[in-house]
């Protein structure tokens, strides 16, 4: 197939395993990445999550760089809730200093709240035409209170700091970017890091709100995440293309979308390597925080009940698990339905030999489609 496959890395901790552990996995799963012949390793960034030491993608950005030589590396995304539009832009500056061509700008506005805006009203798992499911929307009302999302809105901001609004954040970083920027005092101001850098700008968002139309009306690729909000997908990447502008960027929409997979070289093993994933999404949406990953094993051993499959089903439902050919069939019906320029694919198992695995089987079947 002619549409490229990426990677999604959350730099996951297993139960029993260290962050130190944790990174050099994903640096060397980057390396791995580059020889089965993905386009992209994108980094994600995440607080607070006692099973995720991805906390700062420009820092894990330059580990997994340092360790390849061609596949880009980037961020999806930077949380820009609690950042400034010239100390990220001339991070990424740095970036593509050192290893130049290479480095992708992936921007999100996230700050640890729950998104808010609407998902589509859907009450019950709908399935397309090519088999792809559509579930209802996850409702994050819950998490508005959670202790965990104020402590770290707290630890995240400087006292008494004023948040810049997120479209101006982003016209601010585009025009330092372009060496166009005035600041409201009239000093025209040069950000020397990062000005003209060669990096590749992505919105990343959720939903078909604000984010999908500022990617469209700034002229930037676009980045949809089934994996997370597989409800949205569909109306996110057409409000993007909606709202499409042409830029000095970008001629064309271009969007790349999400999925959550599992591969093995049968699909019993795929099943049983997928098995800790319902516990571990349980744990992101009671408040608690991403927990280590778990094994097969501790998975079968927690109580689980009704309640706690209403709450993962939206995410179990749409994760791809099986052999190389069940997976890349359920990832062509998801290009299908979003015609979705690239395909962007995280994986988590427990073990870190299971993780190579899953995505080396992946890319050998994609290939040879």
């Amino acid at each position: 197939m002619s549409v490229p496959l990426s990677v999604l890395d959350l730099v996951p901790i297993s139960s029993g395993a260290t962050a130190a552990q944790a990174v050099r996995h994903s640096v060397d799963l980057a390396r791995r990445a580059e020889e089965f012949g993905y386009a992209r390793y994108w980094f994600a960034e995440h607080h607070l999550n006692p099973g995720v030491a991805g906390v700062s993608p420009a820092v894990t950005i330059a580990l997994a760089a340092a360790a390849t030589t061609s596949i880009r590396l980037g961020a999806a995304a930077v949380q820009m809730g609690h950042r400034t539009a010239l100390s990220t832009l001339e991070e990424f500056g740095l970036l593509d200093a050192a290893f130049p061509g290479r480095i992708d700008l992936g921007l999100g506005r996230s700050g640890g709240a729950p998104p808010a805006d609407a998902p589509p009203a859907r009450t019950a798992n709908e399935v397309l035409a090519n088999g792809l499911v559509l579930p209802p929307p996850f409702s994050f009302a819950a998490l508005a209170g959670s202790p965990r999302f104020a402590a770290q809105r707290e630890l995240l901001t400087q006292p008494d700091a004023r948040p810049q609004g997120y479209r101006e954040q982003i016209g601010v970083l585009l025009a330092l970017h372009a060496g166009t920027y005035r600041h409201p005092n009239g000093e025209s101001v040069h950000a020397g890091a990062g000005e003209g850098a060669d990096l590749e700008f992505w919105i990343h968002g959720s939903s078909a709100g604000e984010s999908a139309r500022l990617a469209g009306e700034l002229g930037v690729r676009f980045g949809s995440n089934y994996h997370v909000a597989p409800s949205a997908v569909l109306e996110a990447v057409a409000a993007y293309r909606a709202a499409f502008r042409p830029s000095a960027r970008l001629s064309r929409p271009h969007v790349i979308v999400s999925a959550d997979v599992v591969v093995a070289d049968d699909s019993e093993t795929a099943r049983r390597l997928a098995a800790g994933y319902g516990q571990w999404v349980r744990s992101i949406r009671t408040g608690a925080g991403a927990i280590a990953y778990p094994t097969s094993d501790e998975a079968a051993s927690t109580p689980w009940g009704a309640a706690d499959d209403a709450l993962v089903a939206d995410r179990l439902d749409t994760r791809f698990v099986g052999t190389a050919a069940q997976v890349a069939d359920r990832l062509a019906a998801l290009q299908e339905a979003t015609s979705a320029d690239e395909l962007l694919v995280t994986t988590i198992t427990h073990d870190h030999g299971d993780r190579v695995r899953s995505f080396q089987l992946l890319a050998k079947e994609w290939s040879q489609r």
